[in-house]
């Protein structure tokens, strides 16, 4: 089968939930011997990329800001946008302030949602031309809803299936203003007429995107992310130091802070003399000040050389963490969709304390490998982690049902065949 990939990136400044998804969805594929390829949008995705020399970022974020902002752009010429569109130029963008914020880009969300009809249109007729060009596809499948707006062109110009996944739309849309919040999720319900098939993260996200958008069941169908475990190493909780974990941009949604303060107050206790905290998932310019004052009040409490910030969060980098930690929290103010980084940890041995918000519990439950906590406070986080790394039985027992249930229920391979499934479906 051919199969494209349509996934808008991060530029690698940040650990990218969505990014990684869909990345380890096209190596399972293709291990399958499918060709699909990855089409970039906005940002480049990673910045070890190597498979994207030849293709193009899409819609450039510099490119597209201008213009939407001042619509005289739209008509500078095409060396122009070529510069904008360059790699290097949009890698440097990506750490900038602002470049992957809801706020003060809603007029931009909602010009994409409307597709042909957004001040985008000749991006997305450039979109095209290159895939009829260079790929007939079988199959366009759109990493989120906020694409949605492609799909009406693609399907009249090109006449493929197209599928679209879903995770965590409310998380960009919820923050704008009503009357353009309002407008996003009609254009959602709009756009998905001409969509085959919504591909949702789990059940939870099904549940709430179909009430959301108006969508009925037959056209939404859930297939849990997955990993491959191979890609994994596992070492025994008992080889571990009691390190705690944060693995994801480092920001207030994500609730580091609250992390951070049950942190603070775990070593006022007695006991815990040895843990560390250990932090990672890379930021961007936005992030500056809130990462700086959380960096002050560390040092006020007399715990700079307690807390680590490690700056690599790739594969390498991904793999140094997760030897140094015993559990992994990321205690994400409003919950997600899902969170690849529970998959990531269970699979690496390292059981996750979570809220018990959106779709944790529910990922948790199916897993074994770890707990849930309510409310979303620093001081029952503290508990959460006090009891659990006082308890070397319970974290043992977390870690292997952990590990096994990621093989069990997360297999990249299992969820990717269940993906060509759905493709294949009329």
């Amino acid at each position: 089968m051919r199969i494209i990939h349509i996934i808008p990136g991060s530029g690698g400044s940040f650990y990218c939930g969505n990014c990684l998804r869909d990345s380890k969805y096209v190596v399972a594929l293709r291990k399958m011997g499918h060709e699909v390829i990855k089409v970039p949008m906005y940002l480049p995705l990673f910045a070890d990329e190597h498979d994207l020399n030849d293709i193009p970022v899409f819609y450039g974020a510099i490119s597209i800001y201008l213009k939407q902002l001042y619509p005289f752009f739209e008509k500078a010429p095409k060396w122009f946008d070529k510069i904008l569109n360059s790699k290097p130029m949009l890698k440097m963008a990506a750490g900038m302030a602002g470049s992957t914020r809801a706020k003060g880009l809603s007029e931009m969300t909602i010009s994409m949602l409307k597709g042909e009809h957004g001040h985008q249109h000749e991006e997305l007729d450039r979109m095209i031309d290159w895939i009829r060009h260079h790929y007939a596809a079988d199959v366009v499948h759109l990493s989120n809803a906020l694409l949605s707006g492609l799909a009406p062109r693609i399907k009249e110009k090109l006449g493929v299936k197209v599928f679209c996944s879903l995770q965590d739309e409310d998380v960009w849309i919820d923050v704008m203003k009503p009357e353009f919040r309002e407008e996003a999720w009609n254009l959602m319900h709009a756009n998905a007429s001409s969509i085959d098939r919504f591909i949702s993260v789990s059940h939870y996200f099904s549940t709430f995107m179909k009430e959301r958008i108006d969508i009925p069941d037959e056209k939404v169908k859930t297939i849990y992310l997955g990993i491959d475990p191979a890609d994994y190493e596992h070492v025994p909780i008992s080889e571990k130091p009691r390190n705690i974990g944060f693995i994801s941009r480092m920001y207030e949604e994500n609730g580091l802070d609250i992390l951070v303060e049950a942190f603070i107050s775990l070593k006022d206790r007695q006991g815990f003399q040895d843990v560390n905290l250990i932090l990672t998932g890379g930021s961007t310019g936005d992030d500056k000040h809130y990462i700086n004052k959380l960096r002050k009040r560390i040092d006020e409490c007399g715990l700079h050389d307690q807390v680590e910030f490690l700056e690599d969060f790739e594969e390498k980098g991904r793999k140094e963490f997760f030897r140094k930690v015993s559990v992994v929290s990321v205690p994400v103010r409003i919950g997600e969709a899902f969170g690849l980084y529970l998959l990531e940890s269970m699979a690496s041995g390292v059981p996750v304390v979570q809220p018990a918000l959106g779709a944790f519990p529910e990922i948790i439950r199916k897993s074994g490998g770890g707990i849930v906590y309510e409310p979303n406070q620093p001081e029952i986080l503290t508990e959460s982690l006090a009891k659990l790394l006082s308890d070397p039985q319970q974290l043992a027992g977390l870690s292997q049902s952990g590990y096994e249930g990621v093989h069990r229920y997360f297999d990249i391979f299992t969820h990717a065949r269940e993906l060509i499934t759905a493709y294949e479906t009329k």
